[in-house]
């Protein structure tokens, strides 16, 4: 079974906890899943509680989060988490304010 595949390949994906790790959301992947259980995020529109989330290039994120709401559309999928600029090449922020 391919639970983390890839970012290769039509059906790449991965879950959505660890990437919101690789993205640097949270200083811990369990606080990722965590954000996720609480209802904090939705996935392409739709509220999502499942840490164990397929997320794919493409999709878009509605994360509310400190009183801000962020979107980021997912651009590419991490490989690791690195340092915070790796991380901000993971996603494009379509947010308001940009930030």
């Amino acid at each position: 079974m391919a639970e983390e595949a890839g970012p290769r390949g039509e059906d790449s994906w991965q879950r959505l906890d660890l990437w919101l790790w690789c993205a640097r959301l949270a200083k811990t992947r369990s606080d990722c899943a965590r954000l996720v259980a609480a209802g904090a995020l939705r996935l392409n529109r739709q509220p999502t509680d499942k840490a164990h989330a397929r997320l794919r290039v493409g999709d878009v994120l509605t994360i509310a989060l400190h009183g801000r709401v962020r979107v980021w559309k997912v651009a590419s999928l991490a490989t690791r988490r690195g340092p915070p600029a790796e991380a901000r090449s993971l996603y494009e922020d379509l947010s308001e304010d940009g930030a």
